[in-house]
């Protein structure tokens, strides 16, 4: 049975994929570049739920679940805030830049999302929920000494984002990994409606 690697996203205008490129150049000029597997901007998404591998004939339960999972959520605006590390500074493993705005919204919308698709069989995230956006990876050779150094520059950055988005529909995404990074592709999409 053919498997489709699957998750839940928003996928971002192009006004916040060129203000997250801009920071990848701005982190690239602290000579962080060599330790780091920048992702590219075109591929950079809101994820809301990790799916994993999903069954190619269980694919089409999986939109109208999400669109369940938006009643009653209205369309929201999120922007750019603050750059982070996971697990953290002292030891980062991924770069990423955090997402405010509309957070309650976005929090209520994510709960729905995994309360409906456990319902399927696929189990709720056991981590807090910290909604970002990944800029880039820390290669795995990278020593303990360059890691905190990595991550105090990234705690240095700063910007100052003038950008913010509506977001109106969520995204079913299926990701395929090769060398070259990961491509993904838009299985089904669900509309966040106005409710006068």
């Amino acid at each position: 049975m053919e498997q489709i690697r699957s998750f839940v996203a928003i996928e971002l205008e192009d006004e916040l994929r060129t203000e997250l490129k801009r920071i990848q150049e701005s982190l690239r000029g602290k000579r962080i570049a060599d330790d780091v597997r920048w992702v590219r901007p075109e591929g950079i998404h809101l994820t809301l739920k990790f799916l994993g591998n999903v069954p190619a004939n269980r694919i089409h339960e999986v939109v109208p679940a999400v669109a369940d999972s938006t009643e009653g959520v209205e369309p929201f605006s999120i922007s750019l805030a603050g750059l982070g590390c996971f697990p953290s500074f002292a030891r980062p493993n991924v770069i990423w830049v955090g997402v405010g705005g509309e957070t309650g919204a976005l929090a209520r919308l994510r709960a729905n999302i995994e309360a409906n698709l456990a319902t399927l069989g696929y189990p709720p995230e056991k981590r807090e929920y910290t909604p970002h956006l990944t800029l880039g990876r820390v290669d795995r050779r990278t020593g303990a000494a360059d890691r905190r150094r990595l991550g105090a520059l990234v705690q240095t950055e700063t910007f100052a984002s003038h950008s913010e988005m509506l977001v109106r529909e969520i995204s079913l995404m299926k990701s395929e990994l090769s060398p070259a990074g990961a491509r993904y592709t838009r299985l089904g999409a669900v509309q966040l409606e106005d409710h006068p």
